[in-house]
């Protein structure tokens, strides 16, 4: 072991396509101040693991051992299939690697892959011509991109077989986040790890073995930045305990930056020896300072440590100030087999298809939100609240290492909400430097997206932005303080659409006081955007109250009125409310999602927005020269 060597991990899951950049940017800014640092994708690892040859072969020991009234019909397919998926598995997983495009033509006549419940959808399409019935999706020549759809279902196939005869809470992304997601105890997760491993459990533990082995780390970071990562993250912890407990671990991330601030569970120590909170570069340095012993436990900063007597929790914070966004350094990917990852393309949207398809280097423009108003989101947070910019020369710089290091010239900027500002200073850096890229990220349809504007980000590369229309009504964009009417975003997202660049609108239902009538207005804008071609994508989610937005400090001011929380201990974050509005949101939701789904294949648009939701809705849909109007 070499206790000056530090290793970051990714737990598992994340997403299949691109690395998670936190190791990325972990790694880069420790090697940045001379330390040796390294990085795993264990997500990515075990994945590769299960969904191949010998985890096949793996997968089938454990359903000879479950009784026959216990193996579900897609178990009982999978199984007499075997042989023709032992023969596909890595032939599928190559060519969603990009190694193996040939075999995509294959792939894509259907007749190589075996094709489980995940396929019956596709016969809802037919062509009343008998021709191609998703012609529509893919064309004459879209022979890879109909592969690796099809690739993409037979892989999900295979992990609904998993999930049904192995681990219940297996997926792709949100891996057994019921055990973490604002659990006020941690006993369901105690309890969890405390069971016999199954075969994804022990796959992992021998990863992490495997990893350890390989760099003979003494201290490992683990980041969990989502509900779906806390599982793995302690599993991979637990085995780093029982194979070496002089290696020191750490656990930081987004999950521990939004739920763990009152963390008081003594036992989450026995798997991590210290928690950090925020940004990682400052406490980092603090604790590696104090473990080479030139700092005294005392001054460490935004960490939690477990105390012996008595047996406790302690929160330390010298307050130093974070490390400046122009000083972290460079992401380096670094010992990241960019090589392996998947490119799945479950969506057939062009635009949604962004977040699962393909390599994205991951950059941010700047630190926090520029705006940091939204009554729904964690403005009270350090990563929303501490705005930090960084010169467009340092930001090309950054880029262009990136390219050098990766070959890639795919980005994908993770801020926010980017600057528009900052997007106009970086696309005139990249056109001085005549550096070609493509780009996408996160933005607000603010005016400052003037058309002119719109045409300069796309000349710079930028080919798609996402941004927050939320519900489509002024009273409620209003209330929610997001600093937009919807008139302003059916302007900003037509000069994007009119760039040439992709528009992804977030959508969502169920806010502090929104009526049924609200909702079915809101419907309607969509509906207007979609068939106008002002957005080309979106996603309807439910309004969840965190405790650490204004609507979760402040709920009076919002017209709810908040449920109690039990007692905590570990986990704390969303949190219920009562809304004297009565309306069955739930109940809404299966309403909305169809409709937006019909609506990104280009259906139902000239459907009256009503007969999507059962029973009779109040008074009439607003006009429908609403787009007219506002673009006029």
């Amino acid at each position: 072991m070499n206790p000056r060597r530090i290793l970051s991990v990714i737990p598992p899951m994340t997403q299949l396509n691109t690395p998670y950049p936190s190791t990325a940017y972990l790694t880069g800014f420790l090697r940045s101040r001379g330390f040796d640092a390294a990085q795993e994708d264990l997500a990515l690892a075990l994945v590769l693991r299960l969904f191949s040859r010998d985890g096949l072969r793996a997968i089938r020991e454990c359903i000879k051992a479950l009784p026959q009234k216990q193996r579900s019909p897609r178990v009982q397919a999978f199984d007499r299939e075997f042989d023709r998926y032992l023969a596909t598995i890595d032939s599928a997983v190559a060519f969603l690697q990009g190694r193996d495009p040939s075999i995509g033509h294959r792939i894509g006549g259907r007749n190589f892959l075996p094709e489980g419940s995940r396929f019956e959808p596709l016969a809802a399409y037919v062509d009343p011509d008998g021709g191609d019935p998703l012609a529509w999706a893919f064309g004459a020549l879209g022979v890879q991109d109909r592969a690796r759809h099809f690739a993409t279902l037979y892989l999900n196939d295979v992990a609904d077989v998993l999930r049904e005869a192995v681990d219940s809470r297996f997926e792709f992304v949100r891996y057994a986040e019921s055990l973490a997601q604002s659990q006020a105890s941690f006993e369901p997760l105690a309890e969890a790890l405390a069971a016999p491993l199954n075969l994804v459990d022990s796959s992992l533990r021998e990863l992490t073995i495997a990893a350890l082995e390989r760099h003979r780390p003494g201290l490992v970071l683990v980041s969990a930045p989502f509900p779906g990562n806390v599982y793995g993250a302690f599993r991979i912890a637990q085995a780093i305990k029982l194979h070496d407990p002089a290696i020191v671990t750490v656990l930081g991330g987004g999950f521990v930056n939004t739920e763990l601030r009152e963390l008081t569970e003594p036992r989450v120590f026995d798997y991590f020896d210290y928690l950090t909170l925020d940004d990682g570069e400052r406490p980092l340095l603090a604790l590696l300072e104090h473990l080479d012993g030139k700092r005294a436990q005392d001054r460490l900063v935004r960490t939690y440590v477990r105390t012996a007597q008595p047996v406790a929790v302690r929160y330390i914070d010298a307050g130093e100030a974070d490390i400046a966004f122009a000083d972290v350094g460079t992401p380096t990917w670094d010992g990241l087999p960019l090589d392996r990852y998947l490119s799945v393309l479950d969506m057939l949207n062009p635009m949604h298809r962004l977040w699962s398809d393909g390599r994205w280097n991951k950059l941010t423009v700047a630190h926090g939100c520029y705006w940091k108003k939204c009554s729904f989101c964690d403005v009270s947070l350090d990563y929303i609240s501490r705005y930090d910019t960084v010169a467009a020369v340092t930001l090309v710089d950054r880029i262009e290492s990136i390219i050098a290091e990766t070959g890639q010239t795919g980005f994908h900027f993770v801020d926010e909400a980017a600057p528009p500002k900052s997007l106009k200073a970086l696309a005139e850096e990249l056109h001085k430097r005549q550096r070609a890229i493509s780009w996408w990220g996160n933005i607000r349809f603010e005016k400052s997206f003037t058309p002119q504007l719109c045409a300069e980000l796309a000349d710079s590369g930028c080919i798609a932005v996402s941004g927050g229309l939320e519900v489509a009504s002024d009273r409620l964009l209003k209330l929610m303080q997001k600093g937009v009417s919807v008139e302003q975003v059916a302007r900003v997202t037509r000069a994007f659409t009119d760039a040439g660049i992709l528009v992804h609108a977030y959508l969502m239902y169920g806010f502090p006081t929104q009526t049924l009538q609200d909702t079915v207005d809101a419907l309607e804008y969509v509906r207007q955007l979609f068939a106008a071609g002002c957005i080309q994508s979106g996603f309807f989610h439910r309004f969840a109250c965190t405790v650490h937005s204004p609507v979760g400090r402040d709920p009076a001011h919002f017209g709810v009125k908040l449920k109690p929380l039990p007692a905590v201990s570990f986990a704390r974050n969303d949190v219920g409310f009562i809304d004297p509005s009565g309306v069955d949101h739930a109940a809404l939701g299966t309403a909305l999602n169809k409709a937006l789904y019909n609506y990104m294949h280009g259906l139902g648009l000239e459907e009256d927005v009503r007969s999507w939701f059962s029973g009779r809705v109040p008074r009439t849909t607003v006009a429908r020269q609403f787009i007219t109007r506002a673009l006029r």
